[in-house]
């Protein structure tokens, strides 16, 4: 079985935002790229309404994807399959065959965010590989720093790579999808966990600055230490860590702006209902600037 990255088509421009994102994927990880169209992936909202029948329309999709792609990543090898299955059935089969999935998500303003359709929730939710959500109207040069003229460039160096930790439950398989995709972009990794102060401080404790001082001491090094076989394993990961206080949902968020990709975790709870997604990744799909990968773990 060859190794491949898969995008999801369903003819809107975020789908195709998602198979150009993919396209670069597969060409980072030197594997094959893979289009997936289900027939009955409705609405076509970008069907044409006259002339073509929205059949040969559909039909034509993929292969019509495909040629363009080709054209701007001639060295790619890509397939395009047009499968009689539900959606959410087809991808699920094509991811548990992929090394990740990307899906494309409708931008929630002009300046970043997604909306999460129901076919995407339903994949996510079940999904046993990586899935990946790019916005519409993400762009190659997003993902870089300015050139040194302070212009969008594609060949200026990678943004950073975010990934959000958890200390209480830290998930190999994030972490691990987190360094290789820095690893693979040659630039640094900013990895986030986020803490509380105790409870009593609630309700109106007064805060000791020694004590506030102790416990961020405290989850700074316990961040250090999940993360040193990591550094060890990547060592030419440059890695910034950092622990900080309050929800870890805001300030996943904020940094993303200035990310090429960021790296969530979703706990695998085998419920045969509901997205069941978290809240932190809920709130990082829904407001993040920049692509969204989401690993599933135990």
């Amino acid at each position: 079985m060859s190794r491949n990255v898969v995008a999801g088509l369903d003819g809107s421009p975020e789908s195709l935002a998602a198979a150009e994102w993919a396209a670069r994927e597969a060409g980072l990880r030197g594997v094959t790229l893979r289009l997936v169209h289900a027939w009955d992936w409705q609405p076509y909202a970008y069907a044409p309404v006259g002339g073509e029948p929205r059949r040969h329309w559909a039909e034509r999709l993929p292969r019509t994807a495909r040629e363009e792609l080709l054209g701007r990543h001639p060295e790619l090898t890509i397939e395009a399959d047009q499968v009689d299955k539900s959606p959410v059935e087809a991808l699920l089969a094509a991811a548990g065959e992929a090394e990740l999935l990307a899906l494309g998500s409708r931008g929630l303003s002009g300046i970043g965010g997604f909306l999460v359709g129901s076919v995407a929730l339903a994949v996510l939710a079940r999904a046993t590989r990586p899935v990946v959500f790019v916005r519409m109207g993400e762009r190659e040069e997003d993902e870089h720093l300015l050139d040194a003229s302070r212009r969008p460039s594609t060949q200026s160096p990678y943004r950073d790579v975010l990934l959000g930790l958890d200390l209480a439950r830290p998930s190999d398989a994030v972490i691990e999808f987190a360094f290789d995709a820095a690893q693979r972009r040659a630039t640094g990794l900013r990895v986030i966990h986020g803490w509380s102060l105790p409870p009593y401080y609630g309700y109106g404790a007064a805060i000791d600055p020694r004590l506030s001082a102790e416990l961020a001491e405290r989850e700074t090094g316990a961040l250090t230490e999940a993360l040193l076989p990591w550094r060890e394993k990547f060592p030419a990961v440059d890695v910034t860590a950092h622990a900080a206080v309050g929800p870890v949902a805001g300030h996943l968020v904020d940094a993303a702006a200035d990310a090429s990709l960021v790296v969530v975790g979703r706990r695998d709870r085998r419920v045969p209902f509901g997205a069941h997604i978290g809240p932190i990744t809920h709130a990082v799909l829904h407001h993040a600037a920049a692509p969204v990968a989401v690993v599933p773990h135990d």
